[in-house]
């Protein structure tokens, strides 16, 4: 409901008025992913956007207003990104190349700052019921597009057929968000690698002896 609100408003605001809002959300974004939300203010998001007291308070009365666009943003990003990595995800190699590109990203920061959304849920998740809710289903949608490849990997004779496929991903999940946070405590990324590493090592146990494996249809591999 909310995010249908926002895109009804932004529907109105001018060429000017959404590049504003933007520019007010971009600067959001960025100092509650380092500094933490609780520790961002208004005041210091209106001065790192460039915009007065009136233009910041149009577009977001108040600082729950602007957190939930913060999180709506981030999820889009971070999705879209995933999405990219895990589209035609459908061998363990490609998992393996997952992993690889979340790691290497990661280290370019050697691990700071952890996951967008993790680390918004961390903050939020036992302070804003609409924002909890809005997290869940973006780590649902992130969960689902590791199972949707496992599902391939199991269609396609990687994976047993009796693999849970929607217990692997969550396990997935756990093992990346926990190694964001060892990652991100360390200033190292090696907690990370080895975290996924062990979580990837499961979904290997549930593959098709290699001798097994049928000849996967329909083309070349993806992922």
């Amino acid at each position: 409901m909310a995010e249908q609100t926002r895109d009804r408003n932004d529907s109105r605001l001018t060429e000017r008025g959404r590049a504003t809002r933007e520019r007010i959300l971009r600067a959001a974004a960025d100092m509650m992913h380092v500094r933490g939300v609780s520790s961002t203010t208004l005041d210091e998001v209106r001065a790192a956007s460039g915009t007065s007291k009136s233009q910041l308070y149009r577009h977001y009365p108040d600082k729950d207003a602007l957190v939930r666009d913060v999180v709506a943003l981030q999820a889009a990003e971070l999705l879209k990104r995933q999405h990219q990595l895990l589209q035609r995800l459908n061998s363990l190699r490609g998992l393996e190349r997952w992993r690889d590109a979340l790691v290497e990203h990661n280290a370019l920061r050697n691990g700071a700052y952890g996951c967008p959304l993790g680390s918004l849920a961390s903050e939020l998740a036992d302070q804003d019921e609409e924002a909890r809710q809005a997290l869940a289903r973006h780590f649902q949608s992130w969960e689902g597009l590791l199972e949707a490849g496992l599902e391939r990997m199991k269609d396609s004779g990687v994976l047993r057929a009796d693999a849970d496929a929607e217990e692997l991903a969550t396990g997935l999940m756990a093992a990346l968000q926990g190694g964001y946070l060892l990652a991100q405590t360390a200033q190292d990324v090696k907690p990370m690698r080895i975290a996924l590493d062990m979580a990837i090592g499961h979904v290997k146990a549930c593959a098709v002896p290699a001798g097994d494996a049928s000849q996967p249809a329909g083309g070349p591999a993806g992922l």
